[in-house]
């Protein structure tokens, strides 16, 4: 339920961001209205737009499909609002060091749901490695995706120059690694063995 709680209302802001763009610079992280204004509620709020629907669009889907597997294992972890908890930490800790670079740059934007999305499906990456994602119309392994996902979101934020936040993509796959471990440390046990055992299902 928390999952389509967050989709409808990323979709509904979203939606209303791209009709006001007085609304879309309010919620969009602009470093120094943190620094200077103190607004802090910017570190969430970017989550919450979109640049377009294109963009809106491909983050709600990967959300639907592995929000919903990641909010039954931690709402067992740490009960009901548990996935609530870890969807919005992961907003904020994704963002982090892109904040952080950038705390002083008035020309520096960002938003979506990106950070989050990737912590969520890292998070389920951990569960079930060889599970079959859906990738531009190919079906592949979730732990090679994983792997290639890592590997160009790293190399595209050394490049840089195409205006996506692949620091937060990052970021946002580190927590969602290291939030799983935390609140189950078995879950590393878990994932080494099914690693070493490939189910394609």
């Amino acid at each position: 339920m928390l999952t389509f709680i967050l989709i409808a209302v990323t979709v509904v802001v979203s939606w209303l961001a791209f009709e006001r763009p007085q609304l879309l610079n309010r919620l969009i992280l602009w470093p120094p209205a943190i620094d200077r204004n103190h607004q802090y509620d910017r570190l969430v709020t970017h989550g919450f737009i979109h640049a377009d629907w294109s963009h809106l669009l491909f983050n709600m889907i990967t959300l639907y499909f592995f929000g919903r597997v990641i909010e039954g294992v931690i709402g067992q972890l740490i009960g009901p609002f548990g996935f609530l908890l870890f969807y919005l930490s992961a907003i904020v800790i994704a963002i982090l060091p892109t904040y952080l670079r950038h705390r002083h740059d008035p020309g520096y934007r960002s938003l979506g749901a990106s950070g989050a999305v990737s912590a969520v499906l890292f998070a389920f990456v951990l569960l079930k490695p060889w599970s079959l994602i859906i990738v531009f119309v190919l079906p592949m392994p979730a732990i090679v995706y994983a792997v290639g996902y890592v590997a160009y979101s790293f190399w595209m934020d050394r490049r840089g120059g195409d205006n996506i936040n692949h620091s937060a993509h990052l970021s946002g796959a580190i927590y969602g690694v290291l939030f799983m471990l935390l609140m189950e440390p078995r879950v590393g046990t878990i994932f080494l063995e099914r690693l070493m055992s490939p189910s394609f299902r």
